[in-house]
């Protein structure tokens, strides 16, 4: 067991740090405010390669594997949690499915230009009615000559609206229920597909949220990934790599408001000495340091098992219930550690606060990850 990064993980984390810092930073505050996406950032992203950074030379990625891609994505939401998340659901959720399921034709076709940044990727599973129990999805799919025909709506599409290719999943078969669900690749110019209401949201608000609307949507034939009435199965494996970049990403939203707190708890003096003499605040930097490393020893041992294709299940949720939890208890401490400003808009803590509540809910909220948890252990 070595508990040791390789000289590559780190070089791939200094790369992102760097990039982070000198790219993402910035404007963080400022793309919050508007809630607006920078495509000149995932260009960039795109250049260094880290919008393919598992997928193979061969379809466009770097070789890497699935620890450094959640080293990104940890760096990345470190400063900005929105572009962290852009990056996980481009990966994850759109990438790996393609990666895994797809033909030759597919992957060269959809993965190679989402893995070389020329083409963003999203995932469309949720519905209004349809959340946590995705076995209740209403969108449908009737096979009318060499296409299939999609009718429907699928909501909280993260990339929605930037993305060009979407993953998506519909019913084939109503009376097989799970059975008779599909997974398609869909096109943003395809006929009867369009971008409907973009979210106002607490946090992530740089990231796009929008619904997906099918009218008649035209789906080639070929388009369908994987096998018919394997959409369930594509659907839930898909979440166990996508609640690793989640954790990642909660992973680095703590670790960023962690340091804020440090660096202010040093500087700041009260009753002539920094408040972080002070056990009151010194012991809450202290579990805050236990619960991050925590964490991402967890979200570490999860993205290995992937990496070495080992059952990563039960693991994927530890990770993801344990980071969304300590984001959000260390971030609410964060801004207690900053007093009344850190309730202001003048220091970071109160936008890793809002960022942070979303990691406990999507990807599966943290009671589902309870149940899959639980399921596991007992059976």
């Amino acid at each position: 067991m070595n508990f040791q990064l390789s000289e590559e993980h780190e070089m791939i984390r200094k790369m992102v740090r760097d990039f982070a810092t000198k790219e993402v930073a910035p404007t963080a505050e400022e793309r919050d405010e508007n809630e607006t996406f920078d495509m000149a950032i995932f260009d960039k992203m795109a250049e260094l390669g880290l919008t393919g950074i598992p997928w193979p030379e061969e379809y466009g990625g770097i070789g890497s594997d699935y620890l450094a891609y959640c080293i990104a994505v940890e760096e990345l939401s470190r400063v900005d949690a929105s572009v962290g998340v852009v990056l996980s659901a481009h990966t994850s959720l759109a990438g790996w499915p393609v990666y895994t399921f797809g033909t030759e034709e597919q992957k060269k076709k959809y993965l190679r230009p989402m893995a070389e940044g020329k083409k963003i990727g999203a995932y469309g599973l949720t519905e209004p009615a349809a959340g946590s129990d995705a076995g209740s999805m209403k969108t449908t799919a009737k096979e009318d000559g060499d296409h299939y025909v999609l009718n429907g709506s699928k909501i909280f599409i993260t990339n929605g609206g930037i993305a060009d290719t979407y993953v998506v999943f519909a019913v084939t078969d109503p009376e097989s229920k799970h059975k008779g669900t599909t997974a398609f690749i869909v096109e943003k110019d395809f006929e009867g597909f369009s971008v409907g209401k973009k979210e106002k949201k607490l946090g992530i608000r740089s990231s796009p949220t929008t619904e997906i609307i099918f009218d008649n949507c035209r789906v080639p034939k070929e388009n369908m990934l994987g096998e018919l009435g394997q959409g369930f199965k594509i659907a839930m494996q898909t979440l166990d790599g996508g609640r690793n970049g989640i954790a990642a990403q909660a992973v680095g939203i703590a670790q960023g408001a962690m340091d804020a707190a440090v660096g202010y708890a040093k500087e700041r003096e009260q009753f002539g000495k920094p408040i972080a003499a002070n056990q009151g605040v010194s012991f809450k930097l202290a579990d805050m340091a236990t619960q991050i490393e925590a964490s991402r020893l967890l979200t570490y041992q999860a993205a290995w098992l992937e990496t070495n294709k080992l059952s990563y299940s039960k693991e994927s949720a530890m990770a993801k219930l344990m980071a969304g939890d300590t984001a959000m208890k260390v971030t609410v401490e964060a801004v207690q550690v900053f007093g009344g400003y850190g309730y202001t808009k003048d220091y970071p803590v109160e936008r890793y606060m809002r960022d942070a509540k979303i990691t406990q809910i999507y990807e599966g909220t943290q009671e589902i990850q309870r149940l899959v948890i639980s399921r596991m252990v007992t059976k």
